[in-house]
């Protein structure tokens, strides 16, 4: 999740601070509809999986835990176990 908030903060030069992980990235305009296919590709770069914009909906990258839930569900799992351990 660390090159997604990367990629965030290089399209968005004035913010400040982390992301929340709940932050509307849309809403917040932190992803606009010029820069939206530029971050499918990174999420497919990072996952290593094609994204079918069939299957998805823009709720699907509304935030990033709904990216990390949809797209990396393995990374979530590893994260949750290692803070409950």
């Amino acid at each position: 999740m660390e090159r997604i908030a990367a990629w965030l903060h290089e399209k968005n030069p004035g913010l400040e601070g982390a992301i929340g992980a709940d932050e509307d990235l849309i809403e917040a305009r932190l992803i606009d509809s010029m820069d939206f296919l530029e971050f499918i590709d990174l999420l497919e770069e990072i996952s290593g999986s094609t994204i079918d914009l069939q299957d998805v909906t823009i709720d699907d990258f509304r935030t990033l835990a709904r990216v990390r839930e949809r797209f990396f569900p393995t990374s979530a799992l590893a994260d949750a176990s290692a803070s409950a351990g």
